[in-house]
Formats: structure tokens, C-alpha cells, sequence
């Protein structure tokens, strides 16, 4: 009797216009909500950690972390909501719960993409942060800006959207709004893109040695606008970046050896048995030298004052000076072995070939004789013999 009594007072009683038997119902459904969601994302959280765990996976573990991040609150608010539906409430009532519904799942989507973005930058800052680019935090800061920004207003214009707000018209305006300003400050724009570029694909660090057009030297810093490269001249050779990488960029760090290729001419009065054995002289001179790999030696053509030799070795070593060392050792090396063998180095030289010689004009016998001269004579000068008659 007093559980039947019990039942019908709670059937009878109303609270807030409502069915006490209703917010019961509501209430036992709200929990059992509550507690689903936090058991099916305990059970994803521990599969995606053993997956993580497993393989090692980047993807694995950004999707434990985004899960981590989930709202208690929000879960509430979705268990809160659930529990309504049970309710025998007002046909208004019942289009506001299924807007709240959008709002909470929106906002979790919104506090996930957060999470995820925040993952982003981290890995961006660990991969690219120890590369000596100072422009790399503020490229992260800018690329977390603009990506939250992006995701707030796209979560912001659907809820606006469910709620009924007309967002056709705001839509156009925050469009319009944007060409303005992109159109305003596309140099900027296209400076900053092109140092989350050169970030990203990494052409060239700090410290590289590039050559870029006429200007060649070691690269000081890289900006979110411009690039600084110290010349070997000693100034500070300032970049914008867009330019920058609009030019085909010689990069000397990834350089593990130098290929050289060098020529020199013998004296064409050079024997030919010589001149066979001048390619041995030169590999036996270049595989002497300590980091240096012989090629090729060639008699490679007849020049205009010469007999042309190419030559071509490996320098195992980077370095310029290097190179400058090893070459001028290879020369003075050339220049003893051709001295004892007696080559002769070929120096720019032209024979002139006469054809004919004009024949000299003389002056007339009685003008030999000491005369003044005729027309056309010659007079001799004083303290000058006279020129000898011509024959007649």
C-alpha cells in the first residue's frame, strides 16, 4: 500500500508545470548519458594509446592528446540535453534543445580542432625550431593564429546558421573585406608565405653559403619578410624573400666535394713524344697530392699559340681553400716536371708573314752628284749619307 501510495504521489506531483515521474525519468537518463560518454571515450582514449604505444605512430599519439582534451562540461551539457528529451515539454522548447544540441557539439568539435592546431605548432616548433630560422616562431605563432581564427569563425557562422541568423550577407561582406585587405598588404603577404616557405622546404639555413644572381655569401639570418647575407665583400646583402626564391639558388652546404676542371698550353715546337707523355705527368702529379682524385688528363685541341691540354680531378673536400692549396700545388709541381724535361709553357705569341716589300723611291744622278734635285729627288740630310743610285 505505501508503494503504491508512493507512486502515485510522484504521478501526481508536478514541479514547474512538469510530471515529477518526467524529471526522474529525465534525470536516470542524463546519468546513464553521462556515464556512456566518459566509458566510450575512456575505451577510445586506451585504444588509442596502445596504438600509440605499438607503432610509434605520430597519429596515434595526436589522437590520444585530442581526445584527452575533451570537455567534461560539454559532456554534461549533451547528458543535460539527452535528459530533456524526455520531457513532455512545449513545441518551442523542443527547437531550442535541437539548436543547443548543434551549439555543444560545434563548440567540442571547436575545442578538439584547438587541441589538434596546438599539436601542430609543436611539432612544427620541434622539427624546424633547432634549424638556426629565426623567423620560425613567429611563422608558428602566425600559421596558430590564423588557423584558430579560421576554425572559430567557421564554428562561429554555423551556429549562427542553426540559430537562423541570415550569415548570407555577412558571409559576402567578411569576403569583400578580404580582398581589401589582401590587396592592401599583398607584398606583405607574399613575404611572409614565402618565409613559411623557405621554413618548410628549407633551400637554405643559417650559416649556408649560397649564391643567389651576382650576390654570393653566408646567410646571417632569415625573417618573415627578408633574408640577410653576409658577401664576401663584408657587407650585409639584404633579401625580400619573395624575390629570393624566385632565383635559382646555388646552395654550397650539401657540397661533399668540388669537381675541377683546369687547362694549360705547351709550346706548339713541342715534341710529339712529349707531348704523349704530358697526360702521365699529370695523373702521376695529381694522384700524389693527399684528397685529390684523378679523372682525365687530355691533349684536347690545337689552339691559336698553343697545344691545349684539359685536365680533370676530384677535390675530396668542400672547403675553397682547399682547393685553392691542392691546385697551386699542382702547378708548381707541373712547373718542375716540365722544366726537367724541357716543355715549354705556351705564351701568346703572332708570326707576321710579308708578302712583298714597296721598293724605295732614289734621287737622279746629278742629284747623287750633289745637286738640289729634281722633282720627286731626295735631298740628303746633314750628317747623313746619301742614298746609293739606283741601277741604270
Amino acid at each position: 500500500m505505501q508503494d503504491s501510495a508512493f507512486l502515485d504521489w510522484i504521478r501526481s506531483t508536478f514541479v514547474l508545470g512538469i510530471p515529477l515521474w518526467s524529471l526522474l525519468v529525465a534525470l536516470v537518463a542524463t546519468v546513464a548519458t553521462y556515464a556512456a560518454i566518459l566509458l566510450v571515450l575512456g575505451v577510445l582514449t586506451h585504444r588509442a594509446r596502445h596504438w600509440a604505444g605499438q607503432s610509434h605512430s605520430g597519429v596515434a599519439a595526436t589522437v590520444v592528446d585530442v581526445l584527452e582534451g575533451t570537455s567534461r562540461l560539454l559532456m554534461l551539457v549533451v547528458a543535460l540535453l539527452v535528459g530533456a528529451s524526455f520531457l513532455d515539454l512545449p513545441g518551442r522548447w523542443e527547437s531550442r534543445l535541437s539548436q543547443l544540441w548543434f551549439v555543444a557539439v560545434a563548440l567540442q568539435m571547436g575545442l578538439w580542432g584547438m587541441r589538434a592546431i596546438g599539436i601542430g605548432v609543436r611539432h612544427y616548433l620541434a622539427r624546424h625550431g633547432s634549424s638556426g630560422m629565426t623567423q620560425v616562431g613567429a611563422s608558428a605563432t602566425l600559421m596558430s593564429w590564423g588557423l584558430r581564427t579560421l576554425l572559430w569563425s567557421v564554428i562561429l557562422l554555423a551556429i549562427l546558421s542553426n540559430l537562423g541568423v541570415n550569415i548570407t550577407a555577412f558571409i559576402a561582406s567578411l569576403g569583400v573585406g578580404g580582398i581589401a585587405v589582401a590587396l592592401a598588404v599583398q607584398n606583405i603577404l607574399g613575404d611572409l608565405f614565402a618565409s613559411l616557405a623557405i621554413a618548410v622546404d628549407k633551400p637554405f639555413q643559417v650559416g649556408d653559403f649560397v649564391v643567389v644572381g651576382n650576390v654570393a655569401g653566408t646567410v646571417q639570418m632569415i625573417g618573415l619578410k627578408t633574408t640577410r647575407i653576409r658577401s664576401l665583400q663584408g657587407e650585409e646583402v639584404v633579401m625580400s624573400n619573395t624575390d629570393l626564391l624566385k632565383q635559382t639558388i646555388s646552395n654550397y652546404r650539401p657540397m661533399r666535394e668540388r669537381r675541377i676542371v683546369f687547362t694549360f698550353g705547351v709550346a706548339f715546337d713541342t715534341p710529339a713524344e712529349q707531348v704523349a707523355a704530358i697526360p702521365g705527368v699529370v695523373q702521376r702529379v695529381v694522384e700524389g697530392l693527399p684528397q685529390l682524385r684523378f679523372d682525365r688528363a687530355h691533349f684536347k685541341a690545337f689552339g691559336a699559340s698553343s697545344l691545349d691540354y684539359e685536365v680533370v680531378y676530384i677535390v675530396e673536400d668542400a672547403s675553397f681553400n682547399v682547393y685553392m692549396d691542392r691546385q697551386q700545388a699542382i702547378n708548381l709541381a707541373l712547373l718542375r716536371e716540365f722544366r726537367d724535361r724541357g716543355v715549354q709553357f705556351a705564351f701568346p705569341t703572332q708570326t707576321v708573314h710579308v708578302a712583298s716589300v714597296p721598293e724605295l723611291r732614289t734621287a737622279a744622278p746629278d742629284a747623287a752628284a750633289g745637286g738640289t734635285g729634281g722633282a720627286g729627288g731626295f735631298a740628303a740630310a746633314p750628317g747623313s749619307a746619301a742614298p746609293p743610285a739606283a741601277p741604270v
